[in-house]
């Protein structure tokens, strides 16, 4: 299964289902099951800060108790949006150049990524919370072995 390393606290918000995109500066052509793996770096300031406080809170987390260096969830990477902005509003927009279709991107959702146009936004389904397994992360799309 490939897989992918996320900050905390960003993995932790997809695996919660709080977050359906992860952005990132470059696309991908891979569609399919994604583990999500939460690296060993947890921003401590963003925690601290609306809506990821509340967010955390809500599920009885923190900066100091998020897991760390381990799979946090499985989810099926359905599709990898170009970031854009609408023109009227000045809010994100992501649109599949392939397919044509756009998207507006929610409040909550812009807080949780970096949404600059230019980016790609790689939109995340059927996420299932798993116990979390340790193992070693490492840039860009990699292979894990899967659950133990």
């Amino acid at each position: 299964m490939k897989a992918i390393t996320i900050y905390q606290p960003w993995a932790t918000l997809i695996a919660l289902g709080e977050k359906r995109f992860e952005t990132r500066s470059w696309d991908t052509k891979y569609r399919g099951p994604i583990a999500i793996h939460a690296g060993k770096k947890v921003d401590k300031e963003i925690c601290q800060t609306e809506p990821f406080s509340s967010i955390l809170f809500e599920y009885g987390l923190t900066a100091d108790n998020l897991p760390t260096g381990v799979v946090v969830a499985t989810a099926n990477l359905v599709e990898c949006w170009s970031v854009g902005e609408d023109y009227r509003t000045g809010m994100p927009v992501i649109f599949n150049g392939e397919g044509g279709a756009t998207k507006h991107v929610c409040l909550q959702e812009d807080a949780f990524g970096w949404f600059e146009p230019g980016r790609y936004a790689w939109e995340m389904a059927d996420v299932r919370q798993i116990d979390p397994v340790p193992v070693k992360g490492q840039q860009g799309l990699w292979n894990w072995g899967g659950e133990r």
